[in-house]
């Protein structure tokens, strides 16, 4: 589940970016592709602040099911 979470908080912020870029880029039109080159390295930039998060969340999450898995063995 936190792994999902995550991923969801990754997506939004790849959204947000492509949302005020496309309104900048339509705003401004002389710097599109400057505003496109920003937008682009900042989508790169949340996806790798995003991966500890993700890693950590995967990891909380396997641990999780094994502790689930030994109880139920020891029943």
């Amino acid at each position: 589940m936190r792994v999902l979470i995550e991923v969801i908080h990754i997506v939004v912020g790849l959204i947000a970016a492509v949302v005020i870029a496309s309104l900048a880029a339509w705003s401004y039109r002389r710097a599109t592709h400057d505003i496109w080159l920003v937008a682009y390295v900042a989508m790169v930039a949340v996806v790798a602040m995003g991966i500890g998060p993700l890693r950590r969340a995967y990891a909380e999450d396997r641990a999780k099911l094994r502790g689930t898995e030994e109880a139920a063995r020891d029943d």
